[in-house]
């Protein structure tokens, strides 16, 4: 606190020169170099102060604290279109789901030019590179034995002649009674939820009764990465790099064991799965959007792969 007060008592002049911006930010090799990236605002709304606060505010502080010390700083974000949210969404807004994300990209770059957010990037997920890099992961862990097929009991509503995946069937949570729960995750409790398990089920769009019917997926074999995962986070853990409050919240995730994890869905709004027997479906949004996050800097820079997988720089 001293230190911070004598700083501030000796006034801008005492500051060292601004770093002269380069574009685009690249690692620099012996300079200490940050990348920062905040929580992709999903496109479905017009942002407001909550959204700016929870979301991009202490991102873009720390960006422009990170460049006030001289440090090599690439501030990067966008919007996160696939998923079920996007879909009912233009339902609601007689859109087609690409109309909704490109109008709602927009009003977000504006929002947050306004507020004079500092990023280098703000791109979205709806990009060919949010689909190649996607596909290309998917494939290198196909290749590598990490994928399951399996067969999903699954609501489909017949009259709209449609699965009903995540937001598109509401119900009844089976853990805690919230009436309103979603098809992948209750915003009560917190839990995720598999949509056969809701009580009461209805489809979001006719508010019909749906039915069971099964359907091929594919899954993330998550057990066989638990040993090495927790070697890993052992390891970051020791290096002092987490917070409590994460390594709490992960090590609630492993106390159990971890399950294989449904990858795909029956929609047609998202990145497409590259597999024959496979290509009506796409990729779960929660598979695809944190991938958005190298997509987005791979439409800053083709050099991007120097930022994801430099770790010495």
């Amino acid at each position: 606190i001293a230190a911070a007060a004598e700083v501030w008592a000796r006034g801008a002049a005492a500051l060292p020169p601004a770093r002269q911006p380069r574009t685009p930010v690249l690692p620099v090799e012996g300079e200490r170099n940050v990348l920062i990236t905040s929580a992709l605002p999903y496109v479905n709304n017009v942002p407001h102060l909550g959204n700016i606060i929870g979301c991009v505010l202490s991102a873009d502080t720390f960006a422009r604290y990170c460049r006030l010390r001289g440090w090599n700083t690439l501030f990067v974000c966008g919007t996160d279109e696939y998923g079920t949210a996007t879909e009912t969404r233009a339902l609601q807004e007689g859109l087609s789901p690409q109309q909704l994300c490109d109008r709602y990209h927009a009003l977000h770059a504006d929002v947050y030019r306004w507020f004079r957010i500092s990023f280098d990037h703000f791109g979205r997920t709806t990009t060919p590179q949010q689909t190649r890099i996607a596909q290309d992961i998917f494939q290198r862990l196909l290749a590598r034995g990490f994928l399951l097929q399996d067969t999903l009991e699954q609501l489909r509503c017949e009259s709209c002649g449609r699965y009903l995946a995540d937001r598109f069937v509401e119900g009844t949570c089976p853990f805690c009674g919230y009436a309103e729960a979603r098809g992948d995750q209750c915003d009560k409790c917190g839990k995720l939820i598999n949509a056969v398990e809701l009580k009461n089920p209805q489809c979001k769009l006719c508010r019909g009764t749906p039915v069971v019917m099964p359907t091929q997926h594919l899954f993330l074999d998550l057990p066989k990465l638990e040993a090495p995962l927790q070697a890993w986070l052992e390891r970051s853990w020791a290096a002092g790099d987490w917070t409590a409050n994460a390594q709490h919240i992960t090590r609630t995730w492993l106390r159990d064991g971890l399950k294989p994890r449904c990858i795909t869905r029956d929609l047609t709004w998202g990145t497409p799965v590259p597999l024959d027997g496979f290509r009506d479906k796409v990729f779960y949004v929660w598979f695809d959007a944190p991938i958005g996050y190298l997509s987005i800097t791979a439409n800053y820079t083709e050099q991007w792969e120097r930022w994801w997988k430099n770790p010495q720089q």
